[in-house]
C-alpha cells in the first residue's frame, strides 16, 4: 500500500512484555479497520510455527492471528533455535541456513540485513501498517554493530521506535532513563514514546514517575498498562511461561525438558475445565496420580533423553504404566519412546546410536533433512479429524506403526504399543482440535479457537483502555 506505515516497539530486556503487547497492538488496529501486520526481525525460540513451508517464531503467528491473516515467513525472517549453549540453528526466511557458534554468528547477521529488509518491504506492500517487536534490549549497545534485533533494523528501515519498560521487575525509571544513557544520541532520536508495562495496583499510583520518565528522556508517555490476567489464555511464547495449573479430576504431568520445543501442544490442555496440568521440573519425581505422561517436543532428542534418565524419570514412567496410566510422546518425545535413536551423520552431535525408552516398538534414524509441513490427518481410534503440523529431523518405524495414531492421506502417522497405553505422533498441534481433544479427554465443553480469539479481543481492549492508541498510530512512519 502506497501510504503505508510502521512502528517499533523494543524493551529495556527481555521478557518485558513486548510480544503480547504487540499482539494486543495489532488487534486493536484491526478492530480499527486498518489492515496490520506483525514483524520481528530476528527472534531466539525453540518453539516454532509452521508457515508457508517454513518457520517462524510462534509469537509471531499468534500476533499474525490478531491481525486476523495467516502466518507468513517474512513476518520472522531470522529465527535462531538454540541447540546448545553457546550455539543455535540459523532460520532465515523460513528455512534452516546453517549451525553455528554465537561467536560465529556474529560475522554473518550483517548480511543478512538484505533478506530481512526483503521480507519487511513485502509486509509493507499488503499493510496500511507494521506493527515490529525487537528483541532483548537496544541498551546491549555491545551488540549494535551488525544489529538486527533492535536499532540495526529500525535505522536501516527508518522506523520509529517506542521502548516498553517493565515495572513488575522493579527499576522501571533507571530501566528507562539508563537506556537512554548508554545509546548514541542518534539511536535516543529514533525513540519516540515509552510505555511502562506489567503495572500491578492503581496505575495512577504510579503518575509522578511517569513524568520524571518523561522528564528525563524528553520522550513521550503513552501509558501505564497493568498486568492482563488473560495472558495464559494465549499460547505461551517460552518454555518458561508454561505454569501448572488446573483442578481438573483428570491429571497431566509434563517433564519440563531442558530442550524442550514445540510445547504448543499443551495450550488447549492447560484451558480445559477438567483438566490439570503439572509442569514437573528436574530434579522432581513424575506425580503418582498422574492419568497421562506427556513427553512433548525437543530440538535435541538424544540430550534430552540422557537429561530423562537423569533426574530418575525412566523408572517414574514405568511406575506410572504399571499403575495402568497412560503415556503419550509427540515429535522427539514419540522418538524417546521408541526402542533405538540411530543418528548415524552425527546430527546431533557424535555420530552413534543409543537406547530408547523401549515403550514402543519403533526405531529412529535421524538425518540431516527437516520435514516441516501442515498436516490434515484424522484420529483413527475416534474418526476425528484433526489439522497440526510436523516439524522433525529423523524417521520412525517398527511393528507398533501397525497401530497409527492417525492416518494422513491414507498412510499410518504415529504408533500405539500392542497394551494400548503408550502412543506417540510426530503431529503437533492435535489437542487445538476441538474433536479430537475431546474424544482423547472424553468430554470436552471448550472451544479452543474462540477461546483465543475472545482473549485477543479482551487484550486489544486492556490496550486501548490504558494506553495511547492513536498516538502510537500517529507516531508512525
Amino acid at each position: 500500500m502506497q501510504n503505508s506505515r510502521a512502528i517499533m516497539i523494543q524493551g529495556t530486556g527481555s521478557n518485558v512484555g513486548k510480544s503480547l503487547l504487540v499482539a494486543g497492538i495489532c488487534r486493536a488496529m484491526l478492530r480499527r479497520g486498518l489492515a496490520v501486520r506483525p514483524f520481528k526481525p530476528q527472534n531466539m525460540s525453540n518453539n516454532a510455527a509452521v508457515a508457508e513451508g517454513g518457520e517462524i517464531g510462534r509469537a509471531q503467528a499468534v500476533q499474525a492471528m490478531a491481525c486476523g491473516v495467516a502466518p507468513s515467513v517474512d513476518m520472522n525472517p531470522v529465527l535462531l533455535k538454540p541447540e546448545s549453549e553457546t550455539g543455535a540453528q540459523v532460520v532465515v526466511q523460513g528455512q534452516r541456513l546453517a549451525t553455528m557458534k554465537a561467536r560465529d554468528y556474529g560475522g554473518l547477521k550483517a548480511g543478512l540485513m538484505p533478506k530481512v529488509l526483503e521480507s519487511f518491504q513485502r509486509l509493507k506492500a499488503e499493510a496500511d501498517i507494521v506493527v515490529v517487536e525487537g528483541a532483548g534490549s537496544p541498551a546491549e549497545v555491545n551488540l549494535r554493530a551488525g544489529d538486527l534485533a533492535n536499532m540495526g533494523f529500525a535505522e536501516a528501515a527508518d522506523v520509529p521506535v517506542v521502548l516498553v519498560g517493565d515495572i513488575d521487575r522493579g527499576g522501571v525509571i533507571a530501566q528507562i532513563v539508563g537506556t537512554k544513557a548508554v545509546m548514541s544520541p542518534t539511536d535516543a532520536g529514533r525513540v519516540k514514546g515509552f510505555i511502562v508495562n506489567k503495572f500491578r495496583g492503581d496505575p495512577a499510583l504510579f503518575h509522578e514517575g511517569f513524568t520524571a520518565i518523561e522528564a528525563h528522556t524528553g520522550w513521550q508517555g503513552l501509558g501505564t498498562v497493568p498486568w492482563f490476567a488473560d495472558a495464559h489464555r494465549l499460547p505461551a511464547e517460552d518454555a518458561l511461561d508454561i505454569r501448572s495449573g488446573g483442578t481438573g479430576a483428570y491429571h497431566i504431568a509434563v517433564p519440563r525438558l531442558s530442550r524442550m520445543a514445540n510445547f504448543d501442544d499443551l495450550d488447549p490442555l492447560a484451558q480445559e475445565p477438567d483438566v490439570r496440568v503439572t509442569m514437573v521440573p528436574a530434579g522432581r519425581p513424575l506425580p503418582g496420580d498422574a492419568d497421562l505422561v506427556l513427553i512433548p517436543g525437543s530440538k535435541s532428542t538424544i540430550k534430552d533423553l540422557a537429561f530423562f534418565r537423569e533426574q530418575g524419570w525412566e523408572i517414574d514412567l514405568k511406575a506410572h504404566l504399571r499403575r495402568g496410566g497412560k503415556v503419550l510422546g509427540i515429535c522427539g518425545g514419540y522418538q524417546m519412546l521408541g526402542r533405538l535413536i540411530a543418528d548415524p551423520d552425527g546430527v546431533e552431535g557424535p555420530a552413534g546410536s543409543v537406547s530408547g525408552l523401549g515403550l514402543l516398538d519403533v526405531e529412529t534414524v535421524m538425518s540431516p533433512e527437516k520435514r516441516l509441513s501442515e498436516i490434515s490427518a484424522v484420529h483413527v481410534a475416534s474418526g476425528t479429524p484433526v489439522r497440526g503440523y510436523e516439524i522433525h529431523i529423523g524417521s520412525t518405524e517398527g511393528p507398533d506403526r501397525a497401530r497409527p495414531m492417525f492416518t494422513v492421506a491414507g498412510q499410518p502417522e504415529g504408533a500405539i504399543s500392542a497394551d494400548g497405553q503408550v502412543a506417540g505422533s510426530y503431529l503437533h498441534g492435535m489437542f487445538s482440535a476441538d474433536s479430537f481433544r475431546a474424544a482423547w479427554l472424553e468430554g470436552s465443553g471448550l472451544s479452543y479457537g474462540a477461546a483465543v480469539e475472545a482473549a485477543l479481543d479482551a487484550l486489544a481492549e486492556h490496550i486501548e483502555s490504558h494506553l495511547n492508541v492513536d498516538a502510537l498510530i500517529g507516531m508512525a512512519r
